[in-house]
């Protein structure tokens, strides 16, 4: 009896989890993006070759992912925009029957709603969850973007470069005594 209520509790609370993950995307987004894998096909060779646009891999702590996730909901903006960007023009050709074809009309507009809902749902998740990471990721970016051929760059890094070290120094310890608090609290309970 007392198994098969423990295996009871333990199914209820995997369903119930896998319930959860699942609880963030709607219905209508499901079936949005089903409807432009069919328009980008591409065959199941090329889909499932071991190599990902995206990893799946964490890296670590809650912030960090944080700003991991930023990084892929911006990248996503930035690939919907440029797909939005690169639709066929609705073109004034004619089809044999003297009309344009009101099957690729429509196909080209359901596209771009699609991917207009898409954006929309990915800009609204980065407004409401992951504004700080855009900041802090645009920050990486225009440090990526430093001309460190310039002589004056290179001067003012060298004045700089104090601050900079004492202060990752100090986050590197602060990082250490908030784990040590952790392990030693976990240890208590």
């Amino acid at each position: 009896m007392v198994t098969t209520s423990r295996a009871v509790v333990c199914l209820f609370v995997w369903l119930s989890v896998c319930q959860v993950r699942g609880a963030y995307i709607s219905e209508k987004m499901n079936e949005t993006i089903r409807n432009l894998l069919q328009y980008y096909n591409i065959s199941n060779v090329q889909r499932f070759d071991g190599k990902p646009v995206f990893s799946r891999e964490l890296i670590g702590g809650v912030e960090e992912n944080m700003v991991l996730m930023g990084g892929v909901l911006d990248t996503y903006e930035k690939l919907f925009h440029h797909m939005l960007k690169n639709l066929p023009t609705p073109s004034p050709q004619l089809a044999p029957s003297g009309t344009a074809s009101n099957a690729e009309k429509g196909a080209d507009s359901d596209v771009k709603t699609a991917l207009e809902y898409l954006l929309k749902m990915v800009g609204d998740l980065k407004k409401s969850h992951y504004q700080k990471q855009g900041t802090l990721l645009k920050r990486l970016h225009d440090i990526s973007r430093i001309k460190m051929e310039e002589r004056v760059v290179q001067s003012k890094a060298l004045g700089e470069l104090t601050w900079f070290f004492e202060e990752a120094h100090s986050l590197q310890h602060k990082r250490k005594r908030r784990h040590a608090r952790r392990v030693k609290t976990n240890r208590r309970a």
